[in-house]
């Protein structure tokens, strides 16, 4: 159990590490990120593990990605959109 524990919090690491990483403006808090990564996939992990028992350390790491990615997209912000300006209006034009 041990094994899986540490692996579900290296691979929950990974994956906040990624994210901060490929997407940063998306994750702009970089410890919080972090910190959420490893702790979601352990809390995956657990869950898992409790619901079907010992032996089944292949289900508990799917479940520890799966539990990781969905508790870090909760952090995630939508990106910065640019403002548009109007349109200058054109010379010569009459607008209604």
């Amino acid at each position: 159990m041990i094994w899986e524990a540490l692996g579900a919090v290296l691979i929950g690491f990974a994956i906040a590490l990624s994210a901060t990483r490929w997407l940063p403006d998306r994750f702009p808090a970089g410890p919080l990120t972090l910190a959420t990564g490893p702790v979601a996939a352990l809390l995956g992990a657990l869950l898992t593990r409790s619901i079907l028992g010992p032996g089944h350390p292949v289900q508990v790491m799917v479940a520890a990605i799966a539990v990781g990615a969905a508790l870090l997209s909760v952090l995630a912000r939508p990106p910065r959109r640019r403002l548009r300006r109007p349109a200058a209006p054109l010379k010569g034009h009459r607008t209604a």
